[in-house]
């Protein structure tokens, strides 16, 4: 699962073994860097776990033709003609096609009356049909998808023109998926100039924004096993250790588990910064200790954070570090307390913000610097985002995080996430709250 945190993990490889001065425990140390997972190289906590791919069911073909038949029903309301989406998140969330982006243009569209068609190289005809044919079947609407082909001294945008014209749309309103390369959606503008580009946001998001039963099933086993490894990351670390072999143990921890995820390790003051530091850093008993990030399963995601300590968090250095997180924490319930269907999305960041001010950590982002939540699905964040000024309605089936956080540059950083989505009766957490820095997992 590709993240700001990752791309942070990766930047520090290098110096998380080159610079520091303090060793990991030298078993702790062979157990991390050995090829092995084997039971024996690993932290008992860790060995208890066990993969839980079994448990994921994956999102079904008629649940895909209802997608279609939603977005369908979008354009209409919207009035857009066709829709129009090149790689991505979306376009395995309508089709299941997973397509790698490059230089050569690649489409799948969608008609608000008619049947989908795919523009694509010609090369990649038989890699489009192996999926379209292949049993049982998994792209909705396979039987009626027409593809058209080009060659590479061929224009793609006039091939899509074409497809257009055939679909009975020689003018009106096309709607660009918002991750499609400018060199696309200029491609697609200039060669229909009867046709108005558009965003295809109210389509795609208008569907991917409320999840189905089956897509709160993922995403609540997503939750579950993160919140597994992020307990058994913290029973396993140990003083010494640096924040990159912590990150590498939630690796291991993750394929345990049969999925892929990763999460960053930020420590004492470097906690204090939201997406974390390039400065390596070493894990001591009685400093604060930021975890954040997730895992996928079936293409839904998680995203969680927990902030604790080693050895004991009692002491009165630690007196300032649980005040603010018992802020912290009271904030993220305010948040959760203020979801019910209706409510705009600003009022949910109010909520957590409104709270911390008061508690002396204002005014306004001041400590707490960034917006209580985005929305999270299929992608780590999506539409909508509950931030100051997005008057966006929730609605039953949408999902979020929650995660309000308190940062003291130069001392250190508190944030409690936990994903959530709304029912009919308010808003409801996929995993509990962290109660405290003594017991974060009880």
């Amino acid at each position: 699962m590709p993240s700001r945190r990752r791309f942070l993990l990766s930047a520090t490889a290098a110096a998380a073994t080159s610079s520091l001065s303090v060793p990991a425990p030298p078993l702790l140390a062979q157990r991390l860097s050995a090829p092995s997972t084997s039971e024996a190289s690993l932290p008992p906590a860790i060995s208890a776990l066990t993969n839980r791919r079994a448990e994921a069911v994956p999102i079904t073909l008629a649940e895909r033709e209802q997608r279609l038949d939603r977005a369908r029903a979008l354009m209409h309301q919207n009035k857009i003609d066709a829709i129009v989406i090149t790689t991505g998140t979306s376009l395995t969330y309508f089709t299941g096609l997973r397509w790698g982006q490059s230089e050569r243009f690649f489409a799948w569209s969608l008609p608000a009356t008619g049947a989908p068609f795919i523009v694509c190289p010609v090369f990649e005809e038989g890699r489009v049909r192996e999926r379209m044919e292949a049993k049982p079947a998994a792209l909705p609407s396979a039987s009626t998808t027409r593809v058209y082909t080009w060659n590479e001294d061929e224009d793609p945008y006039q091939l899509l023109a074409k497809a257009l014209n055939e679909s009975g749309l020689a003018t009106g309103q096309i709607g660009i998926e918002e991750r499609t390369q400018f060199v696309f959606a200029n491609g697609i503008a200039h060669a229909s100039p009867a046709l108005t580009t558009t965003s295809a946001t109210p389509i795609t998001f208008g569907c991917r924004g409320i999840k189905s039963p089956a897509e709160l099933a993922l995403m609540q086993l997503a939750n579950n096993i993160t919140l597994s490894v992020y307990k058994a990351c913290y029973e396993s670390a140990q003083p010494g250790m640096t924040n990159r072999q912590f990150s590498q143990m939630v690796d291991l921890a993750y394929t345990r588990c049969g999925v892929t995820g990763d999460a960053s390790c930020q420590v004492g003051e470097y906690s204090a910064l939201p997406h974390g530091s390039l400065q390596p850093q070493v894990i001591r008993e009685e400093e604060i200790i930021l975890i954040d990030d997730g895992c996928t399963v079936e293409g839904y995601q998680s995203d969680i954070s927990r902030t604790f300590v080693l050895g004991d968090p009692t002491i009165p250095k630690l007196d300032k570090a649980r005040k603010v997180f018992d802020i912290v924490l009271k904030a993220q319930s305010a948040a959760l307390a203020a979801a019910h269907p209706g409510a705009p999305c600003h009022t949910i960041d109010a909520a957590a913000r409104d709270l911390i001010a008061a508690a002396g950590y204002g005014p306004d982002y001041k400590y707490f610097t960034h917006r209580v939540g985005h929305g999270i699905g299929m992608d780590g964040h999506e539409w909508p985002y509950l931030v100051r000024g997005n008057t966006t309605p929730l609605a039953t089936g949408m999902c979020f995080s929650d995660e309000p956080g308190i940062y003291l540059p130069g001392e250190f950083g508190v944030r409690l996430e936990d994903d959530w989505h709304v029912t009919e009766d308010g808003g409801k957490m996929f995993t509990p709250q962290s109660p405290s820095l003594e017991h974060p997992f009880a």
